[in-house]
């Protein structure tokens, strides 16, 4: 078996690196479900049907890989002390893991394994930022409830710009994104379902934005758009025409003794090595035929 000096190399002076504790910052407990209570700020609406939940549950009881970050009931209220009420008197808030947290009660385990970090409700950008990272990383995130949480993080970072540098995107990434908050509710549940897609969908909303264009003119331009959209594909579709073929017309020929210039012949005396004194080359007479048509006024 390796020791430790032979990784020295690779890992660099192992004398120099030493072990953190950080059980002041983040304990590993087993936390009763009636002592844990989501929290009231999280955008995520879909956490899945009862037959997901169900399942999940389950698999939680076999084994719980990923604990839940949570920070103490004090913590949280200092910043929203509005929510004292409605979390109740439990001892720890989640800041992220609340489908588990479903699953779990689904499936009736009597407790989860939780990381308590109260840094992580240092203030309310912290906190926001802990809640909505997780889901917005993920890629099969509800695009509208995405643009919620994205929508909160303006609304504690100040600006658009703000967010998109902390995240280390673009601007227009947290404008595409808001967008769909401008949406009729029936329309955003089009968007969830796939039946609108992202492109229109923010394409509306910028409309809508502008506009303000009620519940039925939405749904009134998703269809005209429908209905262009149709028309291109058809247009595509549509086979082409052949190409009429050209006719054939016949190719003039003219006689081979205009065509071609005569050949040069040369004499005998330059076959047989002797250079004439004229250097001269002997050349064919011309036919008689092509004489008349040259003399001929």
């Amino acid at each position: 078996m390796a020791s430790r000096n032979d990784f020295d190399d690779f890992f660099g002076e192992d004398e120099q690196t030493t072990v953190v504790d950080t059980r002041a910052d983040g304990r590993l407990y087993r936390v009763p479900l009636s002592r844990l209570a989501a929290n009231l700020v999280n955008p995520r609406e879909d956490f899945g049907t009862e037959d997901q939940l169900m399942d999940l549950g389950k698999s939680l009881a076999r084994r719980q890989i990923q604990a839940c970050p949570v920070v103490s009931r004090g913590a949280y209220l200092k910043l929203w002390p509005d929510h004292a009420e409605q979390i109740g008197d439990v001892d720890y808030v989640l800041v992220s893991g609340e489908r588990r947290f479903r699953g779990a009660t689904m499936a009736g385990l009597q407790s989860l394994n939780c990381v308590a970090d109260d840094n992580v409700a240092a203030d309310r950008k912290t906190f926001m930022e802990a809640v909505v990272s997780e889901n917005v990383d993920r890629q099969n995130f509800d695009p509208v409830e995405e643009a919620y949480a994205v929508q909160a993080l303006v609304t504690e970072f100040g600006t658009n710009r703000a967010v998109a540098q902390h995240f280390e995107r673009a601007d227009g990434w947290v404008t595409q994104r808001i967008l769909l908050t401008h949406l009729a509710p029936e329309v955003q549940q089009m968007v969830r379902k796939r039946a609108i897609p992202l492109e229109h969908a923010r394409k509306l909303g910028k409309l809508t934005r502008d506009e303000e264009l009620s519940a039925e003119d939405q749904v009134a331009w998703w269809k005209r758009t429908q209905q262009d959209l149709l028309g291109q594909r058809r247009r595509r579709r549509r086979p082409r025409r052949p190409c009429r073929p050209l006719p054939h017309r016949p190719r003039r020929h003219l006689p081979i003794s205009l065509c071609r210039r005569p050949p040069v012949r040369v004499s005998r005396s330059w076959k047989a090595g002797i250079w004439p004194a004229s250097r001269t080359l002997e050349a064919p007479p011309t036919p008689a035929s092509a004489q008349s048509r040259v003399l001929r006024p």
